[in-house]
């Protein structure tokens, strides 16, 4: 059975006293009350090394929100996987649907960045996910397939192995909205098939697959009853222990 994953997307929240003490939140009800899942959180950059120390010998792992596909050089303002890896990252979240939308990143500057995370023997988290205009025009299977294709283009099979995909419909992005369990099931039933259809049945039944659209407590259950929901990247809900760890207490409902 695939052990669950859940990831905190703290974005750009937390100042260093706020981002440590909510971490040492999280590791002391993990202490009282282990989750049925692996957990991670990824606090802002500045918060890496102190949050890192938090987190040392329990079971929360460290993730990155982002980084650049070169390992060093002229890129201002960037961070490179050879730091993030000597922070002590686990995961580092790539393409998510603000980087996409906001910041204009193309697929294959993400394939980049995924061949640059491997390399370090961290793991990825890959984001796909649809505008409101593109599931309203039926579009929402091609659009998730053909990022996934593009970012994969080209790597060999080991690299899946070291991956996790987040669906996150990007019309479900701190609005409030939730694609429904079924509208979930169909496209990480899809996700699935064609990472199976791709990389083999044996290596595209290991890569989990997270849900991440604004996901809240009152909404994990239903999803985690779904058999192709092997996780959740969460965001605004993971700024609290609480919802936080009640999102992957759904989990263990199961």
């Amino acid at each position: 059975m695939t052990v669950p994953l859940v990831v905190g997307n703290w974005k750009m929240n937390g100042k260093l006293a706020e981002s440590v003490v909510l971490a040492k939140s999280i590791v002391s009800r993990l202490k009282t009350k282990p989750a049925n899942a692996e957990i991670a959180i990824a606090p802002p950059f500045t918060a890496l090394a102190a949050v890192r120390d938090e987190v040392r010998n329990s079971p929360l792992k460290l993730a990155a929100q982002n980084c650049h596909w070169e390992p060093s050089g002229a890129f201002t303002g960037e961070v490179s996987a050879p730091m993030l890896s000597e922070i002590g990252c686990h995961f580092v979240i790539l393409g998510h649907s603000e980087r996409r939308q906001i910041f204009h990143e193309a697929d294959d500057m993400i394939r980049k960045k995924l061949i640059a995370v491997t390399g370090q023997n961290m793991r990825a988290i890959l984001c796909v996910g649809e505008t409101l205009d593109q599931r309203q025009a039926g579009k929402t299977i091609d659009i998730v397939t053909t990022q996934l294709d593009n970012a994969l283009k080209g790597l060999s099979k080991g690299v899946i192995e070291n991956l996790a995909i987040a669906y996150e419909p990007v019309w479900a992005i701190g609005t409030g909205l939730n694609a429904n369990p079924e509208q979930v099931r169909e496209v990480h039933n899809c996700l699935r098939i064609h990472l199976q259809s791709g990389f083999g049945a044996a290596s595209g039944s290991v890569v989990r697959l997270l849900y991440g659209g604004s996901v809240k407590p009152e909404i994990a259950a239903s999803l985690t009853k779904l058999d192709e929901v092997n996780g959740f990247l969460v965001g605004g809900a993971s700024l609290l222990a609480e919802p936080f760890l009640a999102i992957a207490d759904a989990f263990n409902e199961n």
